[in-house]
């Protein structure tokens, strides 16, 4: 089995004048959003094996965010590729992983996140699929696990949504 977690990136800060868009830093919201959605991945024992990386400001400084609730941080490649991109070119990226990753963790943006979510859910939580594809905000997270063995045989509608959790819902509740 193969588990996939996407995270969007936190909320971002749109008062930078003169900035790229890929050099936007987090706003207030998103560095509280972040470490909120940190411990209910590590309380929830949602650990990565390995974690690929926006090289966009937001998605770097979001996962530095969230990896301070682990003990030990995963190993982390920022890629280019996720930035300002497609399903399909995320999907790359995840198939190009190593077999001896069983759980990686993508932190990107939307819409190819919630796009690629859309692409590779087949089954799992129902109203939590519902609520992805109505929103999948900042800092939003799902799991969807797979029965493959190698991330290369991922294909569409294949996987099994576990969860899908927004940070809103975490301010109301710790599990």
């Amino acid at each position: 089995m193969r588990r996939l977690i996407l995270l969007r990136h936190a909320k971002s800060d749109w008062t930078g004048i003169g900035l790229k868009d890929q050099d936007r830093a987090l706003a207030s919201r998103g560095r509280d959003s972040a470490p909120l959605i940190g411990a209910y991945m590590a309380h929830h024992a949602l650990i990565p094996d390995l974690v690929l990386v926006s090289t966009a400001t937001r998605a770097r400084d979001t996962w530095g965010l969230v990896a301070e609730a682990f003990r030990k941080p995963a190993p982390v490649v920022y890629e280019e590729r996720l930035y300002e991109t497609g399903p399909k070119a995320i999907l790359e990226a995840i198939r190009s992983t190593k077999r001896d990753v069983h759980v990686l963790l993508v932190v990107g943006h939307n819409p190819g996140l919630r796009d690629l979510a859309e692409f590779l859910i087949a089954s799992g939580d129902v109203d939590a699929r519902q609520r992805l594809l109505e929103k999948f905000p900042t800092a939003g997270l799902a799991v969807i696990d797979f029965p493959v063995d190698d991330w290369g045989k991922l294909h569409p509608k294949s996987g099994r949504l576990d969860r899908f959790v927004a940070p809103r819902q975490l301010d109301l509740a710790t599990d």
